[in-house]
């Protein structure tokens, strides 16, 4: 089984949760927050060099795959921020965004060219 981008445990770290009640509904959020990322980063991202070597082998890496970076894991925990916290489709007194600030200032320099 592959290494998570990003482990349950440095979500709720990074939500400051300490109890086990919401682990579900985080983990489920970082799992979109995940899938959020990678889309918008337009290659495949792996948690280990091995995992992607793996990958490249097998011919299943796609276009200029990466290995998961610090600014990407950043990117991904300041999605979860968002979507913790806004847990609403619409919120009141807010500008719609596509993506949090601070997440597409992380994400935009590992962005596939073009995108």
């Amino acid at each position: 089984m592959p290494e998570p981008l990003v482990s349950l445990e440095q979500a709720k770290a990074h939500l400051r949760v300490v109890s086990n009640f919401e682990d579900a509904d985080i983990q489920l959020k970082l799992s979109a927050a995940i899938e959020i990322a990678v889309a918008y980063l337009d290659r495949q991202v792996f948690a280990t060099q091995a995992e992607m070597a793996a990958a490249v082998a097998a011919g299943e890496a796609g276009p200029m795959p990466m290995v998961c970076t610090d600014m990407v894991r950043a990117g991904i925990l300041l999605i979860l921020g968002d979507l913790y916290a806004n847990r609403e489709d619409v919120v009141a007194g807010s500008a719609a965004s596509r993506l949090p600030t601070g997440a597409r200032a992380c994400l935009n320099p590992k962005r596939r060219k073009g995108c």
